[in-house]
């Protein structure tokens, strides 16, 4: 552990149930205890500006808790100035691998620790990017944490810090081990001891304080059951090692057998044969007939399964051995089981083989590409308040120059356009009903943790979306998200998103279009005012042309997006299915969008307290329908004059 950190607090708690409805259980992120991982700024992978230290990770279990250093960048200084006075409290980590069973989350792995403007409301909440399958796996996961931040990098907190020397007995009751921790009291070196290394309170010998100069160089402190291998006490522990490992080779397949065995002696007959699956039922079936029919010459019949405890079998349901062990001879021949059954009259065939099984039981979700609108919700700015101001002036006139001084003549002032505008937030939400008869029907999976993955998904790209390009509703549609309150960059003010319009020639083709697409993007690379390096946002199919470019050899232009990038001058380039076909008609003229280019840091979403994403239930006791709401309540605009260029593509509108 470093002992300079400069924060410390809870990265995610245990047994806490979050905003959409699951739990993180006890020992989900166990294996990250005592990694190291970087500290980040909000989640944005994007850019290598936003790492801002690193975090030890101590798996506790109340949860995991991290101890932050920041770097000696300006980013990192600026990032623990805004801790160390209170301004940034809260915590956030990102994980992947993620492995669920209903609304828990059983295992996961710990990528990132991100500081956050604020956690979510209530306690916790799980941001799931994307889910598999039956909700055993998913990708990646953003768990925000509201719990408050403790600054700890102090010289008393360093002095504060004790070192203990403990005496460990191995899981064997037998090897004894030595490890060093340093901790603020002796108590406090028990319990990292007992949760961290996951070492019973019965097999700690003895605890004693020691000076923290004694703390041998080889043996790390939190580092438990540490090996040092010139220590002949280890090499004893590798020989009874080995012995151990001789007598299990030395069992004969008799003992193993027999060990076995034991393990289902408690088991009842049924129970073990419950366990079977159909094909090997069936095998039991026909083992079970043989001998029967050894007994008594063939003349018993199987009746019933050998489990069952019903005696009113129905005469069309019985077969005999002799049918059975016919079908099996006609089967060896033909190569169908199933059809050899059939071809002897056996009817109500399905009883003997298992039923179609799903190979998803969480239904696949038919969506639009959705990698766009996490690039968009980590990208953006957020604010921890929604209604907010922007003020700009304009220095760019002539008016605005320094002057040179005739002597005698009147100096004139200068004068200085401001430019101001207000945003106001408005209520985003998603809403669902769900009959208590279904819930409680469908056991192939949850649904209700379904309906409220999906609600959230949905609720993310119409977001994401209207900061774009706004949600394409018609001006008089009651559902239509105002773009007074959150303002799409396509359409905004002259001010703060510049126009490019292309007029191709009538008879222009696709790679004329997309060459002269890529001419005018670096031409007007110069009217961007944005924050450092922007991105380019456009169709598949306008990425498509412009990588299909040919020189006039008949060779590749841009072999990679890499490359295209790079003669672009952007940061990235992303691909958004919401923009295909979006476009605007004046008069006789129609304007087709062909890209934005923007770097959406320059883009602020403000939230009040109690304005983040939520998650409500109810319950109808009329209809008996329990219901489901997911909200927000935000505002969002350019907070930066001409940090964004939208590229459009001018035709003449076909008249019907």
């Amino acid at each position: 552990m470093d002992k300079k950190w400069d924060f410390k607090g809870w990265a995610t708690r245990h047994n806490v149930k979050c905003g959409d409805g699951r739990t993180i259980k006890e020992g989900a992120f166990k294996e990250n205890h005592n990694q190291t991982v970087p500290l980040v700024w909000n989640h944005n992978h994007t850019d290598a500006d936003n790492v801002l230290g690193h975090a030890l990770l101590e798996y506790r279990k109340e949860g995991v808790y991290t101890y932050g250093k920041f770097n000696e960048t300006s980013q990192g200084k600026n990032a623990k100035e805004l801790v160390r006075n209170g301004d940034i409290t809260a915590l956030s980590i990102y994980a992947n691998k993620l492995k669920q069973e209903k609304g828990d989350v059983l295992h996961g792995n710990i990528r990132e620790v991100s500081l956050v403007l604020a956690g979510a409301n209530p306690g916790a909440y799980i941001e799931t990017v994307l889910v598999h399958g039956e909700g055993k796996e998913s990708e990646e996961a953003i768990i925000w944490n509201n719990a408050d931040l403790e600054l700890s990098h102090s010289e008393d907190d360093d002095k504060t810090l004790k070192a203990y020397k403990i005496e460990i007995i191995g899981q064997d009751g037998k090897t004894p081990s030595t490890v060093y921790y340093e901790a603020e009291s002796e108590e406090d070196a028990m319990t990292k001891v007992m949760d961290g290394a996951d070492v019973p309170k019965e097999n700690v010998k003895s605890i004693k304080e020691i000076d923290k100069k004694d703390i041998p160089e080889k043996k790390p402190v939190d580092e438990v059951n540490h090996k040092d291998p010139k220590d002949p006490e280890d090499k004893k522990d590798e020989l009874n090692h080995s012995k151990e490992e001789e007598k299990k080779m030395e069992k004969t397949k008799e003992q193993l057998a027999a060990e076995e065995a034991l393990k289902h002696a408690e088991k009842t007959v049924e129970e073990v044969f419950n366990t079977l699956n159909e094909e090997q039922k069936l095998a039991v079936y026909a083992l079970i007939g043989a001998a029967l029919e050894e007994s008594d010459g063939g003349k018993e019949e199987m009746k019933q399964n050998l489990f069952d405890k019903e005696t009113d079998v129905k005469e069309e349901d019985v077969l005999t051995h002799a049918e059975f062990q016919a079908a099996l001879e006609d089967a060896k021949k033909g190569g169908s089981l199933r059809d050899a059954f059939l071809a002897h009259g056996i009817e109500n065939i399905d009883t003997l083989f298992p039923e179609v099984q799903s190979l998803n039981r969480t239904p696949e979700l038919i969506s639009r590409d959705m990698e766009w609108v996490a690039t968009v919700m980590a990208g953006v700015s957020k604010s921890p308040f929604s209604r907010v101001k922007s003020t700009a002036a304009n220095i760019t006139a002539d008016e605005a120059r320094a002057k040179g001084y005739v002597k005698g003549n009147q100096k004139v002032e200068e004068v200085i356009a401001a430019l101001k505008r207000t945003t106001t937030p408005q209520t985003v939400y998603k809403f669902q009903k769900l009959d208590r008869d279904d819930v409680i029907d469908i056991t192939d999976f949850d649904v209700v943790v379904f309906i409220k993955s999906e609600m959230r998904v949905m609720l993310n790209e119409e977001l994401a979306r209207a900061f774009l390009i706004g949600d394409g509703r018609s001006n008089d549609s009651d559902d239509k998200i105002d773009p007074l309150h959150i303002r799409p960059i396509y359409g905004d003010n002259a001010v703060y998103t510049v126009s490019r319009v292309l007029t191709p020639a009538a008879n222009a083709t696709a790679a004329q279009k997309a060459k002269a697409f890529i001419q005018d993007i670096v031409r007007s690379r110069k009217l961007y005012k944005g924050s450092g390096n922007p991105s380019l946002f456009t169709t598949e199919d306008q990425l498509v042309e412009m990588l299909l470019l040919e020189d006039t050899n008949g060779r590749v232009i841009y072999e990679t997006i890499d490359k295209l990038k790079t003669a672009l001058r952007v940061k990235d380039i992303i691909t958004v299915p919401v923009m295909e076909g979006v476009n605007r008609v004046v008069a006789d003229d129609q304007f087709d969008l062909l890209g934005i280019l923007v770097n959406l840091t320059d883009y602020n979403v403000g939230a009040d307290k109690g304005g983040q994403v939520s998650m409500f239930e109810d319950f109808d006791l009329n209809f008996n329908k329990h219901e489901y709401l997911i909200e927000t309540r935000c505002s969002g605009a350019l907070k930066k004059p001409y940090s964004a260029i939208v590229y459009e593509s001018k035709g003449s509108v076909v008249q019907g």
